[in-house]
């Protein structure tokens, strides 16, 4: 297969239709279905469906569309690698947890543009166990997750160590039958705030979820539950005398933030996060000069991989 017309296939694919995909490409309308009929009869099968005006891929065209971006992305780093000498460029799918996002983030990957601006960075969020399974699946390059989860064919290198704490209602004296906040099922520090409670042999009461921090800590400001929190997202709400804060035991407390990739996925866009991650005071170990761990296997346990 050539890759002229991979990209072809591909631009079909995301613009739903042969006209859309010629105007993409700058290429006149006969061009697009020739080569796509081409490919089809290349390879035995049926790439489209049409349903409304529209082309929807086939079930071998969503394999193939997988297969499709991998080799376009491999041949584009190709390119890069030999005529900027190794300089990252191409696009970095990358995966985060809220917080971190909010707060981690931001000085890392504002470094990252001004150090490599023709990677174009694109950023999605989710609960650990989101950003772990796209991952797996190839959706995203990398993602920073937090502590626990298990999952094979992953590896992860110590990015950021979080420290929780315990939120409530000013007004609240027990947190007996009191309503947890939290992110959907997936999040590691809900499953963190889980096993303290049953720990503490408290029982609390119907688990309300939520999408965001922001709605979370307001909501217990508001008297409607208590949430676990990293303790840098209230700094950054500027929150902290709206609720009680208490602390958690060391061992629910301290969460790291790791990044991870599949194995054996290197790339110049992802060495380059690394080599900055390694880099960064926020990532560094306590101790001065200290170099950030190297990716090593994620731990394998039994059991879902969802964190």
């Amino acid at each position: 297969m050539d890759l002229v017309a991979l990209q072809i296939f591909k631009a079909v694919a995301e613009s739903g239709g042969i006209s859309r995909a010629a105007a993409r490409l700058h290429r006149v309308q006969s061009n697009v279905t020739t080569r796509v009929k081409q490919l089809e009869e290349h390879l035995g099968a049926r790439l489209f469906h049409r349903r409304n005006r529209r082309l929807v891929l086939s079930d071998e065209g969503r394999l193939l569309l997988d297969y499709a971006d991998r080799l376009l992305r491999l041949s584009s780093e190709a390119e890069a690698a030999l005529r900027g000498k190794g300089a990252p460029r191409g696009a970095l799918r990358l995966g985060s947890l809220e917080s971190t996002a909010a707060t981690r983030l931001p000085p890392l990957l504002a470094g990252y543009h001004r150090a490599w601006p023709e990677v174009a960075v694109e950023l999605t969020t989710g609960t650990s166990g989101f950003l772990v399974e796209r991952v797996l699946r190839e959706e995203l390059d990398a993602a920073f997750v937090a502590e626990p989860f298990s999952a094979a064919g992953l590896a992860c290198r110590h990015a950021f160590t979080e420290r929780l704490v315990l939120v409530m209602p000013r007004s609240a004296t027990s947190l007996e039958r009191l309503p947890v906040l939290a992110f959907a099922t997936g999040c590691s520090y809900r499953r963190r705030l889980e096993t303290w409670l049953q720990r503490a042999e408290i029982t609390p009461g119907r688990v309300m979820e939520y999408g965001s921090y922001h709605a979370i800590v307001a909501c217990a400001a508001a008297g409607a539950g208590m949430a676990i929190v990293p303790e840098s997202v209230l700094g950054t709400m500027g929150a902290r005398r709206q609720v009680t804060v208490r602390p958690l035991p060391r061992d629910i407390a301290e969460a790291r933030t790791m990044l991870i990739r599949r194995e054996g996925s290197a790339s110049a866009v992802l060495e380059a996060l690394e080599g900055l991650l390694s880099a960064s005071r926020s990532a560094a170990p306590a101790r001065s000069g200290a170099a950030t761990p190297a990716y090593r296997d994620a731990p394998r346990r039994r059991g879902s991989a969802r964190p």
